[in-house]
């Protein structure tokens, strides 16, 4: 199995892995874990399923892993090099899957180099499946093919889209600034609405903490959601005149001792120690609906960050029901954690 993460949290998504399937050698032994790339790793031995793999991914959760593929076969840097070797592996692979219809995902982990980019090798792999009557795309299909380039040549790979975690290669969700776009924090929020699977609520109502400069509460706001904008700092210009979004400049704990105002969303992206943090969105809970849905990102040092993680989904087990945590590509040392109000 290969698990992509990013470069700076692959010994906790190793952490996790381990964890989950216990430390090799240990009293029975679990699988081996090898660093592949900056980014990418290969787990494998007996007992490893994607399926199962991908279901504790967003149940346990596992929240640095981001992207999951079965490893169908290896290519040699030198035969890497040659695009029709490449289509040769391709057509093989795709007749062992089975699969009536493949989204191509090309990647590179690490600095690697090619007589070619990715875009012309999902380009050739695409043609070669499409002559071999198998339908292709570059995402939103039922199964995946998986290419990804790194030092020691090009690995392939297959999944079931509703298993290998993102629909996007090596889970790197490009996503476009709009013309309204506030901040580039926005991209988080967006990100964890795909991963998710987010439906904020047209006709509710959202408390933003730690609002400034905005960039949450616009996203909120193109949902159709009214918003109130807590944070003693300002709002760009473009949310000021909008009907939609109440600022109140004040702190979140000041905001929820003297508010009793209920809504149907909580988002928080406050840059605060994950753990107070968390103890916000407890206090939080109690001015939600049951069922409302809450979303925040734990802002994460450099020791022990599995740990934190861990800690930070206690705490919030006290009101709320975890229905994922991730480590997104837009985050930078923090993961996003998605929540309901029980």
């Amino acid at each position: 199995m290969l698990f992509s993460t990013s470069s700076d949290y692959f010994p906790a998504a190793e952490r996790e892995l381990r964890d989950l399937y216990g430390a090799k050698g240990a009293g029975g032994g679990g699988p081996e874990i090898e660093r592949l790339g900056p980014d990418l790793g290969r787990i494998s031995g007996g007992g490893v399923r994607i399926e199962e793999l991908a279901r504790a991914c967003r149940e346990e959760p596992l929240a640095f892993i981001r992207h999951l593929t079965v490893e169908r076969a290896e290519v040699s840097v030198e035969d890497a090099a040659d695009l029709d070797a490449v289509g040769a592996v391709v057509r093989r692979v795709a007749e062992q899957a089975g699969a009536a219809e493949l989204a191509v995902q090309c990647w590179i982990s690490g600095q690697v180099k090619m007589p070619y980019g990715t875009a012309e090798l999902a380009q050739h792999s695409m043609k070669v499946l499409t002559e071999s009557g198998i339908a292709t795309g570059r995402a939103g299909l039922s199964h995946a093919l998986s290419l990804c380039l790194t030092d020691t040549g090009l690995l392939v790979g297959t999944a079931a889209a509703a298993e290998q975690l993102s629909d996007w290669p090596g889970g790197r969700i490009r996503l476009s600034r709009s013309s309204d776009q506030i901040s580039r924090a926005e991209f988080k929020l967006e990100e964890a609405v795909q991963v998710f699977g987010i439906t904020p609520p047209a006709d509710g109502s959202a408390v933003d903490l730690g609002a400034s400069p905005g960039g949450w509460t616009r996203v909120l706001r193109s949902y159709g959601m009214s918003v109130w904008a807590i944070d003693p700092g300002d709002l760009d210009d473009r949310l000021r005149h909008d009907r939609g979004v109440r600022h109140v400049r004040t702190t979140a704990g000041e905001f929820f001792r003297s508010e009793r105002q209920r809504f149907d969303m909580v988002v928080n992206d406050m840059k605060m120690a994950p753990e107070l943090s968390c103890k916000v969105m407890l206090a939080a809970a109690e001015r939600l609906r049951p069922g409302a849905l809450a979303v925040l990102t734990l802002k994460l040092g450099p020791h022990r960050p599995v740990e934190t993680v861990r800690r930070c989904l206690r705490l919030l087990d006290a009101k709320y029901t975890v229905r994922g945590a991730r480590q997104l590509h837009h985050n930078r040392h923090e993961v996003t954690v998605m929540a309901e109000r029980r």
